[in-house]
């Protein structure tokens, strides 16, 4: 025991390092991690995208000085821990070291390389899903109520995480029902554990009622703008793909838990990831919307495989590991931008993966890199521009001005650079970014950064006396490529009308 403990702590080590040795220096916050570092500076009870959680740990980031490190910290951190979870799993059926090593590739050579290496809410939800399925495993195993506490506090800090939570929750109920232990519905504790989950989930839920639930608004404009594109074969196709060279592990783990007599307690798992397939595909959710439900599957998968091949069948073994090695060779620079983007967009046009599914945006179009490599280039050098034209105006023209920008990948660059370049507090109507905009809001002149490249075309052009396109962003690779900076002097009294009433219709369409 002491062994495989001391062997799943140094496999947690290396799942902690591994990912800061793999990404260039040259890419920077990610669209998504840069808008979470700007919720911490307006803490609430929740944002229009997300729950509360995240913006706790983006506050500690802020507090450590929101450097790069610090932002990538946390996630690392939880994905090592969800590694140990998933190990514990492992042990607890009496798999060994093999099942153990087995289950750190998966972690390594799959989606979970990036996505426990991004600040974003998914390294939380995929850690609590993941104490979700454990604590059901172990009350399963043991019978012990104090299990469903955990089931009930993962509940609901899952929520506090990601809403997505409620779709595993519901699955993972629906596998119960199906596959047992019905009993635990007649069990006292796990209703007071539930109750306790809601309680954890109550102050967000307070804060979504009071605002009308913009998650409602959010989720609207996701199908309009995202989830249109979801198409149900595609989304099934992604499954294989995304885990790829993980997919034998995760597949003998429905194998196991389906239709093995040793796996029957535990049917309910792969119901539940059969249930939540049924669920996202209803609902036309995306691909990565599954990703928490594995971590467990790869648990169950490779103490199956460990099983399955002792005695003469151990030279399996070999080439199991010798499979997700070798594809996980390839897989590696997809998931994490190992190159710079010159050399890592010929790295994908030499290997012929340059029309996969792996560099194909929401837009359905393929593209030089990953979309999300693609958002973690060209902030800096757009916040930079933007704080050269910021500085074209004089110290009494500062006083009457404002930076706007079209979305909040771009306010939150200029947020988060703009100490160094002399930049105020950027504002924009997109995200929770429109919450954040006081009502006094006042100016004349205007520094705007915009990803629409017919700005100057627009007729509210002609309501200022000055407007000039002063930079755009350079980077070809990056996702902002071509997004203007725009400098406007002297609005006239026509613009400040129609800029508050389109900020109250839009504050008007989330009834905040």
């Amino acid at each position: 025991m002491k062994n495989s403990n001391r062997l799943i702590f140094f496999f947690a080590l290396l799942k902690f390092v591994i990912p800061f040795l793999l990404q260039d220096p040259i890419y920077e916050p990610h669209r998504d991690e840069l808008l979470y570092l700007a919720e911490a500076r307006h803490m609430a009870w929740g944002f229009m995208e997300v729950p509360p959680l995240l913006s706790v740990f983006a506050w500690l980031t802020n507090i450590l000085g929101g450097g790069t490190f610090w932002i990538k910290f946390w996630p690392s951190l939880v994905g090592a821990i969800t590694f140990v979870v998933a190990a514990k799993t492992i042990r607890t059926m009496g798999g060994k070291s093999f099942a153990i090593f087995l289950c750190f590739l998966c972690f390594i050579f799959s989606a979970f390389l990036r996505v426990q290496f991004l600040f974003q809410p998914n390294f939380l939800e995929v850690f609590f899903w993941t104490m979700i399925a454990f604590s059901l495993v172990r009350y399963v195993q043991t019978e012990g109520n104090g299990w469903l506490y955990v089931f009930g506090v993962s509940a609901g800090l899952g929520m506090m995480s990601k809403y997505s939570a409620a779709f595993f929750v519901t699955s993972v109920v629906g596998g119960l029902l199906v596959a047992g232990p019905r009993k635990i519905f007649s069990n006292k504790h796990f209703w007071f554990a539930s109750g306790l989950g809601l309680l954890i989930f109550l102050p967000n839920f307070a804060w979504q009622y009071v605002r009308h639930f913009p998650i409602v608004y959010h989720m609207k404009e996701l199908q309009k703008n995202q989830l249109q594109y979801v198409n149900p074969i595609g989304f099934l196709f992604d499954q294989l793909a995304v885990n790829g060279p993980a997919m034998i592990v995760w597949i003998m783990s429905l194998i196991f838990l389906l239709f093995t007599k040793l796996g029957r307690p535990y049917r309910f798992v792969g119901l539940a990831y059969l249930f939540l397939l049924a669920i996202l595909l209803i609902g036309r959710g995306k691909n990565y919307y599954t990703i928490g439900a594995y971590p467990i599957l790869f648990a169950f998968g490779s103490f199956q495989l460990e099983r399955r091949t002792t005695g003469r069948k151990s030279f399996v073994r070999y080439i199991v590991v010798a499979a997700i090695l070798l594809t996980g060779y390839f897989y590696v620079p997809l998931m994490m931008p190992f190159f710079k983007p010159d050399k890592l967009a010929a790295y994908y046009r030499t290997t012929k993966m340059d029309k996969t599914v792996f560099l194909r945006w929401e837009d359905l179009k393929y593209h030089p890199l990953p979309q999300d490599f693609a958002d973690m280039l060209g902030w800096k050098e757009m916040a930079a521009k933007a704080g050269n034209a910021y500085a074209m105006l004089d110290s009494s023209e500062k006083k009457k001005s404002i930076i706007f920008c079209d979305n909040y990948g771009e306010a939150g660059a200029l947020d988060y650079y703009g100490r160094d370049y002399g930049i105020p507090e950027a504002y924009s109507d997109n995200a929770s970014f429109l919450y954040w905009i006081p009502d006094s809001l006042s100016f004349e002149n205007l520094v705007l950064v915009t990803d629409d490249r017919q700005e100057m075309t627009h007729p509210f052009i002609q309501d200022f006396q000055f407007a000039q396109v002063v930079d755009s962003v350079t980077n070809p690779y990056s996702r902002e490529y071509g997004s203007l900076i725009i400098l406007f002097r002297k609005g006239n009294a026509s613009f400040q009308k129609m800029f508050k009433e389109k900020l109250a219709k839009d504050q008007a369409k989330v009834k905040w």
